[in-house]
């Protein structure tokens, strides 16, 4: 439980006419996404049933290694974490998952994933009113159903979940609605982990994520990020923080070793909300299409994005301070996590000059 404050009354609003479910829902589930970048873009969803339903207890049930991300959301009631394990520890979390849901007495479910596996849950939980697409055979499991329009299957997708709440009455949002809360205590722990490891203090520092966990297809080159480094040693005298997820540790490490200036490694040191609080405290920031991406542009940091098999008009990072690096070539994109012709054209035609213009221009512009 956490204490609820209100969310800032100067953010942009729904339009459209008001929509309201009889009666008024008075305890609130959200089923969250599960890749961290979803759950960026997810963020004016989640913030349009907040605005709807201002007076109702509001909890978002999400992977407990995403759970932090929502550290600083003092406008949620309540985030509930779970872990899914292998085999027969797997049925028994699944049994936990149901019962604590069932024990909250949720009286609207809202579920963002498409699975089938989640609306079954909220369906065994008792939750008499489940809002969602109709999508993996699930249809039934719903009450508040709808399939997805054709522009919500073309659109950014900040738009897909703005419009799953509209299409099944739940609630009206704005895309713009995306502003991340940094949760204090983990600025604070963020700003001393910079001074212990910083050579430079006073000059730029610049964060770069250069792994992505969707695969090579998504992942520009150790040696170019090793460039990019030294170029903006040279240009700006900055230093640079690596970030990433613990499995992205070995990625971070040779990258900072492709360097001749170097490179603080935090990646696999910190959790998401700590990595929230890190990229705020930066710069600016360069990586591939990536959950730390979409952070650091919802952040409002100057944020580059470099994109090779997928699509920069569906998932680019939120935000008016972004720049998107994309080499539109014949075969992309093809959303694919390895390159089928195995040159990988599309990153490696790209060089750390126009990394670091890029990233000069957004930080130039006031």
């Amino acid at each position: 439980m956490r204490r609820l404050e209100p969310l800032d009354p100067r953010a942009p609003h729904a339009h459209g006419d008001a929509i309201a479910l009889e009666p008024p829902p008075r305890r609130i589930l959200v089923k969250e996404v599960n890749w961290l970048g979803d759950l960026v873009m997810s963020l004016p969803a989640l913030r349009a049933i907040r605005r709807m339903w201002p007076d109702a207890h509001m909890a978002v049930l999400v992977k407990k290694e995403l759970a932090s991300f929502f550290d600083g959301a003092s406008w949620l009631d309540e985030v509930i974490p779970y872990s899914v394990g292998r085999r027969l520890s797997g049925f028994m979390d699944r049994r936990r998952i149901v019962g604590e849901i069932r024990a909250r007495k949720f009286d609207l479910g809202v579920l963002f994933p498409n699975s089938f596996e989640s609306a079954l849950w909220i369906a065994m939980a008792g939750i008499k009113r489940r809002a969602g697409f109709i999508a993996d055979a699930r249809g039934a499991l719903l009450t508040l159903k709808a399939s997805p329009p054709p522009e919500a299957l073309i659109r950014h997708q900040v738009n897909y979940w703005l419009s799953m709440l509209r299409e099944t009455g739940v609630a009206d949002g704005n895309a713009g609605d995306f502003a991340i809360n940094v949760h204090g205590p983990h600025r604070e722990r963020m700003r001393e982990f910079l001074a212990t490891k910083r050579k430079r203090v006073g000059s730029p520092i610049f964060a770069i994520a250069p792994a992505a966990a969707y695969g090579p297809a998504k992942e520009w080159p150790a040696d170019r990020y090793g460039a990019l480094i030294d170029l903006l040693a040279q240009r700006d005298g900055a230093e640079v923080v690596l970030v990433g997820a613990p499995s992205e540790r070995a990625k971070c490490d040779e990258v900072a070793a492709a360097s001749k200036s170097g490179a603080i490694v935090a990646a696999g040191g910190t959790n998401i909300g700590e990595l929230v609080a890190l990229l705020s405290l930066c710069d600016g920031f360069i990586g591939n299409d990536s959950g730390c991406a979409h952070i650091a542009g919802a952040l409002g940091i100057p944020t580059v994005t470099i994109f090779g098999s997928t699509n920069p008009d569906r998932t680019r990072p939120l935000g008016s301070r972004t720049r998107v690096i994309y080499h539109k070539l014949e075969c992309s994109p093809c959303l694919a996590r390895t390159c089928r012709f195995g040159h990988y054209n599309c990153l490696t035609q790209m060089q750390a000059a126009e990394m670091a213009d890029a990233l000069r221009t957004l930080r130039d512009a006031v």
